[in-house]
């Protein structure tokens, strides 16, 4: 600001304080008078003090404040939502391997943490009395069918065999080693566990040689190949967040690189001390590239809003009670006008109301703009308290010279 302006402001200042001086002086001498006018001048101040006035500049003194115009236009505001997250495991992917039988591991045949399995795979080799009984049931009931004639004793031949097949399914035997069993019309001592699903082994339970009973939890096993990312969003950008919005996500394990991924979930919540909501999104993950536990940056899409009404954002005013834009008028007045301001998207801020489409407002030195319209209103506000307290004077010197 120049020195002329500098001036001119100090002089602005130094009056409002005399001018408050002054009013506290006579306020004190005008008595019951001024009690009685009290309420009419306070509401008239406090009605002047809710519009800030107009400020009027020319050309030269504009520049030389820097002040600046922008046009009120519409505009396509895209949003683009950041945050951090941390790579999960995809719970509809694991699986756990649980005994229905009680017996003795006699080998094992993955045997470390972290060992990849397919399905199918052997895990381990039982003993198990029970199963050996119940392969010896299935021996006999094969062999009663074979030697059975036909009618009523085939039937019940038949009815024992299948009886035989399904205790031993419900133990989960696969039917390749039940139908082994048949063909050879032998028991085995022990039989074996196979992997139900692919993956990697997240928990072993067991050792070769342990005593195993029904439910214990012998291995978890996760299959990697889809991951889930969870990430934090803040309140405010919730609702920006949709259900099948595609995002990039980046780590910093692979500098450079963004992989794609898409939301498939809102948590229904929102944590009360972060004021974040958690989302999900899945992210392929063929070459197990993408380890639970790893930090992310996620990006989601941008989404693309009707065009609304726009601003630059250095153009709105914050005053803890209203917004405020300056509108230029005519004869280089510039109009303070509250609005009611909606996102802001980097240079731009959406006005929901309070401007239209081709007006022009200050976009720069806004708020020295503001600070020059406070201060009109203010020697206002102190110029209408004299013109009160004067009235309130006569009318006291009127009444004293009546009685």
């Amino acid at each position: 600001m120049s020195t002329k302006a500098q001036i001119s402001l100090s002089a602005v200042i130094l009056v409002a304080a005399l001018a408050v001086t002054a009013l506290a002086v006579r306020g004190g001498e005008s008595g019951q008078a001024a009690q009685d006018m009290e309420g009419h001048d306070h509401a008239a101040m406090m009605a002047g003090a809710r519009q800030q006035s107009p400020v009027v500049l020319d050309a030269d003194a504009a520049r030389r404040i820097g002040v600046s115009f922008a046009t009120v236009e519409q505009r396509v505001l895209p949003s683009i939502v950041q945050t951090v997250g941390r790579v999960t495991f995809d719970e509809t992917r694991m699986s756990a391997v649980n005994p229905k039988i009680s017996g003795w591991v006699e080998e094992l045949h993955v045997d470390f943490t972290g060992a990849p399995v397919r399905s199918g795979e052997p895990l381990m080799a039982v003993y198990s009395p029970a199963l050996v009984s119940a392969q010896e049931e299935l021996v006999l009931a094969a062999r009663l069918v074979r030697e059975a004639g036909a009618g009523r004793a085939l039937d019940n031949a038949t009815e024992l065999l299948e009886s035989a097949r399904r205790r031993l399914a419900y133990w989960d035997i696969s039917e390749s080693e039940i139908q082994r069993v048949e063909d050879s019309g032998e028991a085995s001592r022990r039989l074996t566990i196979y992997a139900s699903s692919s993956g990697i082994v997240l928990e072993k339970n067991v050792v070769q040689g342990d005593r195993i009973a029904p439910g214990m939890t012998l291995y978890r096993i996760a299959d990697l190949s889809r991951v889930w990312v969870d990430a934090d969003v803040y309140e405010r950008d919730l609702g920006q967040v949709r259900v099948g919005q595609g995002a990039l996500v980046s780590f910093e394990a692979f500098p450079g690189e963004s992989f794609p991924a898409r939301v498939t979930y809102i948590h229904p919540t929102v944590d009360m001390g972060s004021r974040t909501g958690r989302i999900r999104l899945e992210l392929a993950n063929p070459d197990l590239d993408f380890k639970p536990g790893m930090y992310a940056q996620v990006s989601l899409e941008y989404i693309l809003s009707p065009p609304t009404l726009v601003v630059p954002r250095s153009a709105v005013i914050e005053t803890g009670q209203r917004t405020l834009v300056f509108v230029e008028g005519e004869e280089g007045a510039l109009l303070p006008r509250q609005v009611a301001a909606g996102r802001t998207e980097g240079r731009f801020t959406e006005i929901l109301r309070g401007v239209e489409v081709g007006e022009r407002v200050v976009s720069s030195a806004a708020f020295l703009v503001d600070a020059e319209s406070t201060l009109g209103t203010m020697a206002g506000d102190m110029e209408m308290g004299e013109a009160g307290m004067e009235e309130m004077d006569h009318s006291s010197m009127d009444h004293s010279n009546h009685d």
